[in-house]
């Protein structure tokens, strides 16, 4: 989704950055970027209500602080909109088949998707990253994973809101899917 800036916030005309579109644009549109990162209603408000930021890490700081204070609540919400991690296409079929079993156990434990940053790992160790997290984290206990999941959540965020406003024309908002509730089947079936 293109954010616009104001004609009169432009140092020469188009080279606007993301951020500064971001800072610029109505509410509403800023709220829709920022759900597209994380989707916390409460999250994107307090986001949004806070602008302008002068650079990106200061809005990643606020994210972060954002971020750490959602309420179970908000947690619950961002985590049924969440879908399987992203692998690469070329992932052999049967380490398809055990992420998606271990992806089905833990939403079966957990009664929510499982979240995994993978941002700036090779196709292999992404593939293993998952994996091995599916089953350490498949041992915690729902108390003790919550906080584990939120922290995945966080750090999506920060990947998801650094892409959204890198420079550059800002790319249209993705579609967040929702994961189903049954377990054998995945968000994109």
């Amino acid at each position: 989704m293109a954010i616009p800036v104001p004609a009169c916030s432009r140092a020469v005309p188009g080279t606007a950055s993301g951020l500064e579109r971001f800072n610029a644009a109505p509410a509403d549109e800023a709220v829709r970027t920022l759900l597209a990162c994380l989707s916390s209603l409460r999250w994107a408000h307090r986001l949004a209500l806070h602008r302008p930021y002068p650079d990106l890490s200061s809005l990643l700081a606020a994210s972060d602080e954002a971020a750490y204070d959602l309420s179970p609540a908000d947690l619950t919400e961002a985590l049924a909109a969440e879908a399987l991690p992203a692998l690469p296409r070329d992932t052999y079929a049967a380490a398809d088949t055990a992420l998606r079993a271990g992806t089905a156990a833990y939403e079966s434990r957990f009664g929510h998707a499982f979240v995994i940053c993978l941002d700036g790992l090779s196709t292999g160790e992404a593939l293993n990253h998952a994996l091995t997290g599916i089953r350490s984290r498949l041992a915690n206990d729902p108390d003790d994973e919550r906080p584990v999941a939120a922290e995945e959540l966080r750090r999506l965020a920060r990947g998801r809101l650094t892409g959204a406003l890198a420079p550059g024309p800002l790319p249209p908002a993705p579609r967040i899917r929702q994961m189903r509730r049954n377990p054998a089947r995945t968000a994109d079936q």
